[in-house]
């Protein structure tokens, strides 16, 4: 067994210890509802999750993409709305709805591309370069909001993509996409060259680049993946609640790199993987649900998550060492 399947494996069993305990200790915890819940209420998180699991494998970060969700959503939101709004919040540019995605999603990409030109090319390190970038994006979003959010004025059709349901189910397509990226992201991490050449990039940058590797355009793509993704689950929330809201998407980076570091992926690059992620964000919903199950405020919701956060790098870090001992 690699280590990579062990601390996985041990990840799986704390989410399902924690699981069975707030099964125990709150009311009502311990339904199918709750189960489902758990993965669909986090759709969003997972997904972005992805992206920064890859880019930490990598041996970067990507804080941007909390700030990528805002900008998205409220660039679709105002191409999209008709151009003869009754006040400025009102007035888009009056593009289709699928003209207003692309360019939204363009809108991500060059952020993503941003995010490459100053790591890669510039050398600049990617903590610095993502959280600038997150603050411009954000920013952007405020701007074009006006501090608020544009919600009128937009064409029926807007809101079909974030509330189309599927398989008569209540399962809404956001939620579909979720599971479908997370399945392609661990054949890609596992099967393909792409996947290999991440955790190489990761575990030894300079060792990989005098193989041959060229890591500049592995890490670019890279960001750019990243920033897709979170476009695109900026434009599904701008549409299921059909508003573009400059807040939107607020400490989402963070839960993402969270989620990451919970399912055992190194934050120094060259060790992880997505199904460690998905089970990391698992855990984070579970004690974050049984905290508002115990009518805990959100404040100690925030020092339950950091204390999830530090217990589980730490049970990580002595399990491999133990593990080698």
């Amino acid at each position: 067994m690699s280590d990579e399947t062990f601390i996985t494996l041990l990840v799986a069993s704390v989410a399902v210890g924690l699981f069975v305990v707030a099964s125990v200790s709150v009311p009502n915890f311990f339904q199918p509802l709750t189960m489902l819940n758990l993965v669909t209420n986090n759709w969003a998180v997972i997904s972005l999750g992805v992206g920064v699991t890859f880019l930490l494998v990598s041996g970067n970060f990507d804080l941007s993409v909390g700030g990528v969700v805002a900008l998205s959503g409220v660039l679709a939101v105002w191409f999209a709305q008709s151009p003869d709004g009754a006040n400025p919040l009102s007035t888009g540019l009056g593009f289709p709805t699928w003209l207003a995605i692309v360019c939204a999603l363009g809108g991500a990409l060059a952020i993503g591309g941003l995010n490459a030109f100053f790591v890669v090319r510039l050398s600049v390190p990617s903590i610095i370069v993502t959280l600038g970038t997150m603050m411009v994006a954000r920013g952007i979003a405020q701007v074009i909001t006006q501090g608020s959010q544009r919600n009128t004025n937009l064409p029926d059709d807007f809101g079909m993509l974030g509330n189309l349901t599927m398989f008569g189910t209540s399962v809404k397509l956001p939620v579909v996409l979720m599971v479908i990226l997370v399945v392609v992201a661990v054949f890609i991490e596992k099967k393909t060259v792409f996947g290999r050449l991440t955790y190489w990039a990761g575990e030894n940058a300079v060792a990989a680049r005098l193989s041959g590797i060229d890591t500049a355009k592995h890490v670019t793509y890279l960001y750019l993946f990243s920033a897709a993704i979170a476009g695109t689950v900026g434009i599904l929330l701008a549409s299921e609640f059909k508003s573009g809201f400059s807040n939107r998407g607020t400490l989402m980076e963070f839960d993402a790199l969270v989620i990451a570091l919970l399912g055992g992926v190194a934050i120094a690059g060259g060790f992880g993987s997505v199904v460690g992620m998905f089970f990391g964000a698992l855990i984070l919903a579970v004690v974050t649900s049984a905290a508002t199950g115990m009518i805990l405020s959100p404040d100690w919701q925030f020092i339950l998550k950091a204390i999830a956060v530090f217990l589980a790098i730490t049970t990580q870090t002595w399990a491999l060492a133990w593990r080698h001992r």
